[in-house]
């Protein structure tokens, strides 16, 4: 730790947990020890290839793509929100 209280990760790890300059990690304090993880946001609704792709890890049947749309544009503002 440096005089201004900053924490250095070094590359290997960074490069292991794909962290990237900017972004968010959670703190969390337990007794003596402290843990770091990267704070990212889980969507199922992600762009691949320049294409919107739904992953929920389970079949999907009759299910409205508007709504998902929705569903997960409503939950990323409410992580933003907080």
């Amino acid at each position: 730790m440096d005089k201004a209280g900053r924490v250095i990760i070094p590359k290997p790890l960074r490069q292991t947990l794909r962290l990237n300059p900017g972004d968010s990690l959670k703190l969390d304090c337990s007794g003596e020890a402290i843990t770091l993880r990267p704070y990212r946001l889980e969507v199922p609704l992600k762009k691949e290839l320049g294409i919107w792709v739904f992953r929920s890890g389970e079949a999907v049947k009759n299910v409205s793509l508007t709504a998902l749309i929705d569903q997960a544009r409503d939950e990323r503002s409410d992580e933003l929100l907080r």
